[in-house]
């Protein structure tokens, strides 16, 4: 009876384990883990957050490949890294398909980044990023929508305050609107450029 039931455990045990196997292959794309299609389908969507020239929606940008980041203007490392790449395949497109692309740049701490704040911050990587902020609750929305994250960290004895981790990936956005893919954190400028370059 022991070795039925030991035999039923660890033929349970594969099977989930069968089943987990499934389900991440089903979900995650052979890319470094980039969400997949059917969930990408699930995610994105229309938002509005304020600029340093008033609100900022998704469906402005209709007809323009969209790029999104979610970060924050005192992160260390992460965040400036990827909106460098953001700049370097922005700069690595030729005019007329840089007038065809928007890169956003979404705050996810917004008691720190004012609209005038992130203005500068993201004109200091490229010209045409848009910096935007919102209440806690709009950002909370957003982040959802896109299937980021962020948490904040306390740091008692630094001078910040505080910290926030955050998903580091760009989020591409069609002409149509819809979240097409997305690009993990370390990709090379020229493999943003060419995702970039086939929604054109």
């Amino acid at each position: 009876m022991a070795s039925n039931l030991t035999t039923l455990r660890n033929l349970l045990l594969l099977t989930l384990a069968l089943l987990a196997g499934i389900v991440t292959a089903y979900i995650l794309s052979p890319q470094s883990g980039s969400p997949g299609q059917p969930m990408l389908k699930t995610l994105g969507g229309d938002f509005t957050l304020q600029g340093v020239d008033g609100d900022v929606s998704l469906h402005d940008f209709k007809g323009k490949v969209v790029l999104i980041y979610f970060g924050y203007t005192h992160c260390p490392d992460v965040c400036p890294t990827s909106l460098a790449v953001i700049s370097q395949a922005m700069k690595n497109l030729d005019p007329d398909q840089r007038e065809q692309v928007q890169p956003i740049f979404i705050s996810v701490d917004p008691d720190r980044d004012t609209p005038e704040k992130l203005a500068e911050y993201s004109a200091f990587f490229y010209p045409s990023i848009i910096g935007v902020t919102g209440s806690r609750e709009k950002i909370d929305q957003t982040v959802s929508q896109y299937g980021a994250f962020y948490r904040i960290v306390d740091m008692k004895d630094s001078a910040m305050g505080y910290a926030v981790d955050h998903s580091s990936r760009i989020y591409l956005i069609n002409k149509q609107g819809e979240l097409s893919s997305t690009v993990a954190h370390g990709t090379p400028p020229e493999k943003l450029e060419t995702e970039i370059k086939a929604l054109l």
